[in-house]
Order: C-alpha cells, then sequence, then structure tokens
C-alpha cells in the first residue's frame, strides 16, 4: 500500500551515527560474479536494497539447480528484506523472471542468461518496459546471443534462448550510455569461449563504475587490460574468494545533503573508507564546496559542517549522476544558482529525472533550466512554503534527495515514501535516529 509521510526538524543541528546499509551497485556486481563462479565466490555483507535481494534471490535460485529443469527451490529472502523477484514456469516452457523495478538486474541478468541454459522471459514493472535496453541487446546479439522482444522493440520484456556459440569477440559500444551496459558485457566476458574486447566509442560516462566492475572482477581473479578506448578480457576461471560489499556511498550522500542544510552537523557513518570502489565516494570532494569537511578515523567518516562561503559555480557530474539530485536539491534550498552537466543519462533512470526535478523545484519557485547538455539553476524567484508536497515518480532518489529539505522548509510530505527500500530501506528509521520527525498517513 502506497503511503505519504511528512518529515520537519524545528532544531537545525544534526549529530548521530548512522550504520548504512551495503552498497547497492557493489552488491549487484558481486552477486552476478558469485552466479558466474559457480559458487566459488562468496558475497560479504550482501545490502538490504530491495534490488540486491531482488537479484539474490534470482541468481542463487538458479544455483540451487543449474540445469533451469527442476523446479526453483524456496528460499528465504536475504536479510529478512522483502524479494520482489517472482520465478515461474510457463506454458512455453520458458522461465519467466520477473524482476520488479530493478534496473540494474534487468541490465545484468539480460547478459547472465543469454549464457545459461535454457529459456528465459525475463520481464518487470510497466516503467520497466518502458526503459530501453536495445544497445545491450544488439551487443549481446553481436556475440551470438538468441534475444528477441516479447513486445515492443528495444524494450523489455525480453525472451532470451540462453547458451550460444560465440560469433565475435569484438563489440564497440558508445561510452556516453548508461555504464551498466557495459558492465554487464565486462562481467561475463570471461565466461564467453573467445573472451571479449569491448572497443569504447567516444567519451566514457560513469567511468568510476566500470572501474568499479573491473576491480571486483579482479578480486575474484580474473584479469582484464584496458589500452586506450579497449577493455580486453580473455576466458579464464574465476577462484575462491570473499567480496565484502563496502556500505553504501550513493545512501551516504543524503546524509551530506542534511549536513549541507542544517545550521550545524556532526554525523558518524561507519565502515566507508577514502579509497572506497564507489565512484560516489566523491561526494566528500562535492560537499567540500558547501563547508562540509571529511575525517576518516574509528572505521568510518566523520562529517562536520564548517562556515564557508559557495564558490563553486559548475559541476560536472558524469561519472556519478546517481548523485546530481542531491547536489542539485541543495543548491536550490541554498539559493545557490549552479551549473550541472553529465546529466545525459538520467532522462532513463526509474524516471525522467529532470523533468521529475524540475516538476518539484517548481514548488519553491527555483527553475532547472534545460540549454542543450546543460542544466542551470535560476533562484530569483526561490520562496519557501510552510509545506510542500514532493511527488516520487516511483523514484527512490526524488525522495531522499528531497527529504534534507525539512531543514529548510516546515513540513515535507513525501508521496509513497516507501520507494526508498529499492536502495535504502532504513532510511526514514535513520532520520527518526537523527532527530526528524516523521509522520505517516496512508
Amino acid at each position: 500500500m502506497s503511503k505519504n509521510i511528512t518529515v520537519s526538524r524545528p532544531n537545525k543541528t544534526v549529530k548521530a551515527t548512522i550504520q548504512l546499509t551495503g552498497s547497492k551497485s557493489e552488491c549487484n556486481r558481486a552477486l552476478v560474479i558469485e552466479a558466474l563462479s559457480q559458487g566459488k565466490v562468496k558475497v560479504d555483507n550482501i545490502s538490504d536494497a530491495a534490488d540486491a535481494v531482488t537479484l539474490a534471490g534470482i541468481l542463487r535460485s538458479q544455483l540451487v539447480n543449474e540445469n533451469q529443469e527442476s523446479k526453483i527451490k524456496n528460499q528465504e529472502p536475504v536479510n529478512n528484506a522483502l524479494a520482489l523477484s517472482t520465478i515461474t514456469q510457463n506454458t512455453q516452457q520458458a522461465t519467466e523472471v520477473n524482476i520488479g523495478p530493478a534496473g540494474t538486474a534487468m541490465r545484468f541478468l539480460t547478459a547472465y542468461f543469454a549464457l545459461q541454459p535454457g529459456e528465459v522471459l525475463l520481464t518487470g514493472t510497466e516503467r520497466m518496459k518502458q526503459r530501453p535496453i536495445g544497445i545491450l541487446v544488439d551487443a549481446l546479439r553481436q556475440l551470438g546471443a538468441d534475444i528477441t522482444y516479447a513486445e515492443k522493440e528495444g524494450y523489455p520484456p525480453l525472451h532470451i534462448k540462453g547458451g550460444f556459440t560465440q560469433q565475435t569477440n569484438q563489440i564497440t559500444i558508445k561510452g556516453d550510455i548508461s555504464s551498466q551496459y557495459i558492465t554487464a558485457l565486462l562481467l561475463v566476458a570471461s565466461r564467453l569461449a573467445n573472451g571479449l574486447q569491448l572497443h569504447i566509442d567516444g567519451e566514457l560516462t560513469s567511468r568510476p563504475y566500470i572501474e568499479m566492475t573491473l576491480s571486483m572482477l579482479q578480486q575474484a581473479g580474473i584479469q582484464h587490460t584496458w589500452t586506450d578506448n579497449i577493455i580486453s578480457i580473455a576466458p579464464q576461471d574465476f577462484r575462491e574468494t570473499s567480496i565484502w560489499v563496502e556500505p553504501d556511498w550513493s545512501a551516504a550522500s543524503y546524509w551530506y545533503a542534511v549536513a549541507a542544510l542544517a545550521d550545524e552537523a556532526e554525523l558518524f557513518l561507519p565502515g566507508l573508507t577514502s579509497y572506497s570502489l564507489q565512484g560516489d565516494s566523491v561526494i566528500t570532494e562535492l560537499m567540500a564546496n558547501f563547508g562540509i569537511t571529511s575525517q576518516f578515523k574509528d572505521g568510518g567518516v566523520y562529517l562536520k559542517k564548517e562556515p564557508k562561503p559557495i564558490v563553486r559555480k559548475i559541476f560536472d557530474l558524469k561519472s556519478c549522476p546517481d548523485l546530481a539530485q542531491t547536489l542539485i536539491v541543495v543548491c536550490a534550498a541554498l539559493g545557490h544558482e549552479a551549473t550541472f552537466t553529465g546529466l545525459e543519462t538520467l532522462k532513463i533512470k526509474e524516471t525522467d529525472r529532470i523533468k521529475a526535478l524540475q516538476n518539484e523545484l517548481a514548488k519553491m519557485g527555483v527553475e532547472l533550466v534545460e540549454k542543450g547538455q546543460v542544466y542551470k539553476l535560476n533562484c530569483s524567484q526561490k520562496f519557501i512554503p510552510d509545506h510542500i508536497t514532493i511527488q516520487t515518480y516511483e523514484d527512490h532518489r526524488m525522495a531522499m534527495a528531497f527529504a534534507p529539505l525539512a531543514l529548510v522548509i516546515p513540513q515535507v510530505e513525501i508521496e509513497d515514501a516507501q520507494v526508498v527500500e529499492k536502495s535504502y530501506p532504513a532510511f526514514w528509521q535513520d532520520f527518526k535516529k537523527a532527530g526528524f520527525t516523521i509522520d505517516t498517513h496512508v
């Protein structure tokens, strides 16, 4: 059942210790590696995020019975979170796998199931059926995969006949598309009979996510070379190891936003490191512009707000697009008319995040003006209402990016507040721990 919550906080001083769940980005990659290794690789500190729970349920069910011909055994969802996936047998003898709203799972499983024996119908929510996947499907088809569209050309659901004879080991893919397409190919590359040479065409968007993928593969024994714009992975076996999933820097970003909008802030986030694989750890540098210092000690990071004038006017977010909503909302709340670039992938996320931001920021008189691939905040008509209602558009990051506004606006109502389960199920509980008042109404 959908529910709205109202967030408020009369006291503008925030002091708290917040234990974050495991990184969704790291966890999803680690789970695919675990499955491809046939259990040689173990994953520790699995994320509570619904997307990760979904992927774990599907992949670990596959490991229970690798020939995919006997019934899938029931298992408890990991970390007591709600598994959103369903795996059923349809009349065409294809296994239907419903990943719900989990976009990462859709991309990664498309490549994974292309290699596995048997037939799969890979589907999801109505919004998932509107998110393009043609670039990845085209690349897999070039390799030899048998994938067809069950409904609309270029979009899920997908009918995948797994196990194919490799036709080529050289693929060219544009660099300015979702990094998840590239990661999906790299994850399965070592299991291809002839390996993979992936040619990146043009500038690479979200490079840190590709580096994360390659680093995690290397932890599992899969070596690569990256020369100029070519990433090469030869056929090779995984080694026995365990991968520990670091807490989620994307989740940490919302606490940096809280610190930026508070009058005073002292926060401790255990488990986060200064040498993270996660590209979103750049939030430490971005938020330093707003007077937020990050001190790594005692096995985590301490955030503290110090008075500092905001000088930086241009933010290039192409390597960390998931931070865009957080940073744009903070700038809007502070009336800082910044310019943003690198937002090309935002329109094909859980929602059209550009349009969603424009709609919701308008409720406080702020414009996000789009000029080609450059976006600028116009805060000349900004005002602070007593109450604001934020629509979330089935997008977890809309809810969490706008929630810190409660430090600026007396009452912030978030519609469909449960969307946070996708990546940060404990978000509202953690907000309560930090002293925010959360009123729930169905």
